[in-house]
């Protein structure tokens, strides 16, 4: 794991005068163009790192620079242990316990209690609450071809139930909201493409080695498209799913209908995701308006009921 691997290297700068490129690499077991991607992250953090060729070169943090365990204030190592006790909950192996005893190092003893309290005061898991058995077994296959630069073969579940065979070049682990994502370029489609992990099987690591190319990134906010393409319909819920509906607005949008029922100004794109959500508050939510809107969904309910028989 990357964070892991950029402590090691800073803990092993400061505890050696200089070391190489390959020796690096060689520890890590990565390649060398990785571990000049890390030195320019550790730079970027704001730790100068110099590098000197020939007989005897390598990587050094400059003599005068000077960093001990007060370079980290009580914030500052609340937050590192924040981040990785969070990770951890998804992320299971010796490199993120390896990370988690290094950064607890710098913690003096008599800020120990102090930076406790503050880790503990909030909690992040971003384990869902059921779990799919394959998904740490395949985020363990992915951070492997991730550092390796080796390709990914396996069996995609996309639109509408088609299934395909993709091989990947993998760049990038993705999680959103509570999803794991992997982000990478598909010889099937010769582009960059993010794949759902829940979606995947037969996930395997290949032996062929590809050179990565130029990165593209994949788009993970979508509140300026989803502005344009939302509308707003009426609707018109019991009380009993009113938890539930605030998951996708606020309470500003509610408004009391009598004692049991409450008027939603709902947000809504027309597309199967939305109605599939309105579906699913059964018959404790009722469309009040757009009048095509509450034609669709008893047209949906007609064919669901269809599937049941009189």
């Amino acid at each position: 794991m990357k964070v892991d691997r950029l402590v090691s290297i800073i803990m092993i700068l400061l505890d050696k005068k200089r070391i190489g490129a390959k020796e690096l690499a060689d520890m890590f077991e990565v390649s060398p163009r990785t571990i000049y991607r890390d030195i320019d992250a550790i730079n970027m953090a704001g730790i100068p790192v110099r590098s000197t060729s020939g007989v005897g070169g390598g990587f050094e943090i400059m003599q005068e620079y000077k960093m001990d365990n007060k370079v980290f204030s009580t914030s500052d190592l609340s937050v590192l242990l924040m981040g990785l006790f969070s990770l951890s909950n998804m992320l299971r192996g010796d490199e993120l316990i390896h990370a988690l005893a290094k950064v607890k190092s710098f913690i003096p003893a008599d800020r120990a209690k102090e930076i406790e309290l503050k880790v503990n005061q909030i909690c992040i898991d971003l384990s869902p609450w059921i779990s799919n058995s394959n998904m740490k077994p395949y985020l363990e296959i992915i951070k492997s071809a991730l550092q390796e630069n080796k390709l990914l073969t396996f069996e995609y579940i996309a639109h509408h139930g088609n299934k395909t065979t993709r091989t990947v070049e993998p760049y990038q682990l993705v999680l959103k909201r509570s999803h794991w994502y992997l982000q990478g370029y598909c010889y099937k489609r010769n582009d960059f493409r993010l794949f759902r992990l829940s979606r995947m099987s037969n996930l395997q690591m290949q032996e062929e080695i590809f050179a990565p190319r130029e990165y593209q990134k994949p788009q993970l906010d979508f509140n300026d498209i989803w502005e344009t393409m939302q509308t707003r319909i009426k609707i018109r819920i019991h009380k009993s799913v009113m938890d539930r509906v605030l998951d996708f607005c606020s309470y500003e949008d509610f408004s009391s209908d009598g004692d049991e029922h409450y008027i939603v100004n709902f947000p809504f794109v027309e597309n199967e995701y939305h109605y599939d959500i309105l579906l699913s508050f059964g018959n404790k939510c009722e469309c009040l308006e757009p009048l095509h809107i509450r034609a669709e969904i008893r047209r949906r309910i007609h064919d669901i009921a269809a599937i049941y028989g009189s």
